[in-house]
């Protein structure tokens, strides 16, 4: 039987050192990094890490960054902050209630970090027409950070806008974010970005006087513009939550979707497809830039406020980072049954494996510490926001214990399930298990993180072995419910 191997196979994962990555970065979130802003209750994170300025876009809130009130901290008008998104932050920072962020160029997103600009620190992340590709870790911090709560605000732009000559426009840009991504790929927001250059158009809004973008305290929203831009096909098979709410003239259902709004995990997203409408006409000398947020033939500034409101859980539920006002049942693990094999989590060299020398509870892939029979220290870690207003949190997980070892007494093999802070300290032991532990078959164990509510922290599975006779610790099909 496997408990009788004194030697183990494994297969080479390419994560050696990793195993306490997610550790270090693991976020403290009891203050807000700027004192001033204390009072504001949505924080938005406007990216310019993926060439948002690029050729001529401009698509920044102020060339002061991260923070846009080193330019001016009364802004009363779209000059008073350089950009041309400027006329977009100047009226959020007006009605009191935001604080507004960039993330410069030359930065990473992360989420779970200890950076000011860490996903966690905010409830909104704005990517207007990215055109770089995001890297894999970046797309990792941003799919947990809506699954967590966050609010994503995707903006496109049309087939062919490849602004830096990198090979890559918006559209395939957050296309690969939806598609290829170690959390969720199978279609997580229920659409997918066309691949077209509509040249010109003003797409018209349903008829839905309860819907939140469309009628929210920024006005009423009764047309959007097209110049030079792209849409949405909508695909609630995959995603019941996907919501059309501006369509390209002709187009309805599930096609020609201009503006859509979805669901993922216990956030919220919403598309444009187009740069235009979000564009003020102002921006750094040189760009050649056009006025449609001001465009009489259409409502941009009421869409973006709105959808920017809503994102960020105004008045409703939602509220990214882990501070939501309501909670959405939902499972916060990703890769939580090892299916995709060694993403999301942080382990030691050949922990997560499919190997046939011990048997996964479900599928292929399962996570195997120890069983070498000499001294050895593997680990399994995951960062995981609980947010703030669910009053369960439940984790759980498969356990299969086989040994080698004979003793009836003594604990030479160990595993420890723990809780750990942004510093890495250990906030509780949930439970330590060993050789004594050992038998057939998985048992599912499981612990209440309710006490952690509103907080980022790192699960993490040590196991230690002892220099003769293996002990293996497998786990199998993990979960995190809230509700």
């Amino acid at each position: 039987m496997p408990g009788s191997r004194r030697f183990r196979r494994r297969l080479t994962t390419g994560l050696a050192g990793l195993g306490l990555l997610v550790t270090a970065a693991a976020l403290q979130v009891t203050t807000d990094a700027t004192p001033a802003h204390a009072a504001t209750t949505h924080r938005v994170l406007f990216d310019n890490a993926h060439a948002e300025t690029a050729g001529n876009a401009d698509w920044i809130i102020s060339t002061s960054q991260p923070d846009p009130l080193g330019q001016n901290s009364s802004p009363t008008s779209e000059t008073s902050w350089t950009g041309a998104l400027s006329s977009w932050g100047v009226a959020l920072q007006k009605t009191g209630s935001y604080s507004l962020k960039t993330l410069p160029s030359g930065s990473s997103l992360s989420y779970g970090g200890s950076t000011a600009t860490d996903l966690a620190n905010f409830d909104t992340l704005v990517l207007p027409e990215p055109n770089t590709l995001f890297t894999t870790a970046e797309k990792t911090a941003i799919m947990n950070f809506v699954k967590n709560g966050g609010g994503l605000f995707m903006i496109s732009d049309h087939t062919g806008a490849d602004r830096n000559s990198d090979g890559y426009d918006a559209l395939e840009i957050l296309n690969d974010l939806m598609t290829n991504n170690s959390v969720d790929s199978t279609d997580p927001f229920g659409f997918s970005i066309d691949t077209l250059d509509v040249g010109s158009d003003y797409p018209t809004a349903i008829s839905d006087s309860s819907d939140a973008v469309l009628n929210g305290s920024f006005g009423k929203v009764t047309k959007s513009l097209i110049a030079d831009g792209t849409t949405a096909t909508l695909k609630p098979a995959d995603n019941s939550s996907v919501k059309g709410l501006v369509y390209r003239t002709g187009y309805s259902g599930n096609t020609g979707a201009f503006f859509a709004t979805s669901t993922f995990g216990s956030g919220r997203v919403a598309f444009w497809g187009d740069s235009s409408p979000i564009d003020d006409g102002t921006g750094q000398s040189g760009n050649t830039l056009y006025d449609g947020w001001n465009d009489t033939g259409a409502t941009n500034a009421a869409l973006a406020l709105n959808a920017t409101a809503w994102l960020a859980g105004t008045g409703t539920s939602g509220g990214g980072g882990g501070g939501g006002t309501t909670c959405t049942a939902s499972q916060l693990l990703g890769n939580n049954g090892f299916e995709s094999g060694n993403t999301v989590w942080s382990a030691s060299s050949g922990v997560i494996t499919n190997s046939s020398s011990e048997a996964a509870r479900t599928g292929s892939y399962k996570a195997w510490l120890d069983g070498y029979g000499t001294a050895t220290t593997d680990t399994l870690s995951q960062s995981v926001t609980i947010p703030a207003a669910c009053t369960t949190a439940a984790l759980s997980f498969y356990l299969h214990i086989d040994t080698a070892e004979t003793t009836t007494s003594t604990a030479y093999d160990t595993l420890k399930v723990q809780v750990l802070n942004s510093s890495g300290t250990v906030l509780s032991t949930l439970a330590t298990y060993s050789n004594l532990n050992a038998a057939s078959g998985y048992t599912q164990r499981s612990f209440s993180l309710a006490s952690y509510a509103g907080q980022t922290v790192t699960l993490k599975f040590t196991g230690v072995e002892g220099s003769t006779l293996q002990t293996s610790f497998v786990l199998d099909d993990t979960a995190l419910n809230v509700s």
